[in-house]
C-alpha cells in the first residue's frame, strides 16, 4: 500500500458519502461530486485501484477496499469532529464550518482531534445530523422528507451529505429558515410528482423543490 495523497484522501472521501447514501458508487458520479473533468476520474480510478484502496466490479461499480475503508473512515471522523467543534464551539455556520473543517483537517493532529472530540462529550453526529463513523446513530428508522404524508408532524435528523457538495444552496436555506437538526416540520403540500414541497415550521411555510426534501431525512415525532 502506498501512501494516501490528498488526491486520495478526497476520493476515498466521496466513495465513502456517496455509498452512505444509498447510491451505487461510478465514475460519473464521482465527476459531479469531485467537480473533475471525466477523463481525470478515469485516470485517478486506475491509479486508485492498482493501489488497493477500492475494487472496480463489472458494472463499473467503485467499492472501497477494507484499507480503503479504514482511511475514509478516519479522514470523515476527523471532518464532523471539527465541523461539531466549529459550530457549537466558535458558532460557525454550516457552510464556513465545512470549508474550514476542510482546511484544518490534514493539518491537525490524531491527539487534537481526540481531544477536541472529548471536550464535545464525543458527539455522535456531525451538525447536519450524518453519523460520526464508529458511532451509533441517536435516531431510529429514517424517510426522506418527500415521502412524508401531508399534514404529519416529523421531526429532522440528518440533512444529506449530497446537499454539501451538490446543493450548497440549498443550506443556506435551510439556515435561513431555522431547519436542522431537531427541527420539527410537516407537508402541507406534496400534491405534484414534479411539483414544490411545502413545509411548515411553526407559523412559517418554507417551499423547497422535491429533489431538495429528499436530501432531509426525518423521523416520525415519538
Amino acid at each position: 500500500m502506498s501512501t494516501p495523497s490528498s488526491t486520495v484522501d478526497r476520493y476515498l472521501e466521496a466513495i465513502y458519502c456517496i455509498s452512505f447514501e444509498g447510491d451505487v458508487v461510478r465514475p460519473g458520479h464521482l465527476a459531479t461530486w469531485l467537480s473533475v473533468s471525466p477523463p481525470s476520474v478515469s485516470d485517478t480510478v486506475h491509479r486508485l485501484r492498482r493501489d488497493g484502496w477500492i475494487e472496480v466490479r463489472h458494472d463499473r461499480s467503485i467499492v472501497l477496499t477494507p484499507e480503503g475503508l479504514s482511511v475514509a473512515s478516519n479522514l470523515i471522523r476527523r471532518h464532523r469532529i471539527l465541523e461539531r467543534w466549529l459550530t457549537d464551539g466558535l458558532h460557525l455556520d454550516w457552510a464556513a464550518a465545512d470549508e474550514e473543517a476542510e482546511k484544518l483537517s490534514s493539518s491537525i493532529s490524531d491527539q487534537l482531534i481526540d481531544r477536541i472530540d472529548e471536550s464535545l462529550g464525543r458527539p455522535r453526529t456531525c451538525p447536519h445530523g450524518n453519523l460520526i463513523p464508529g458511532r451509533d446513530a441517536p435516531y431510529g428508522e429514517l424517510l426522506a422528507l418527500v415521502s412524508v404524508v401531508a399534514g404529519r408532524g416529523v421531526i429532522v435528523r440528518r440533512i444529506s451529505e449530497v446537499a454539501e457538495h451538490e446543493a450548497r444552496d440549498f443550506l443556506a436555506k435551510l439556515a435561513q429558515h431555522g431547519i436542522g437538526e431537531g427541527t420539527v416540520v410537516s407537508l402541507e403540500d406534496a400534491s405534484s410528482p414534479d411539483g414544490d414541497v411545502h413545509v411548515a415550521i411553526g407559523d412559517q411555510t418554507f417551499v423547497m423543490s422535491r429533489r431538495e426534501a429528499s436530501l432531509v431525512w426525518v423521523e416520525d415525532l415519538k
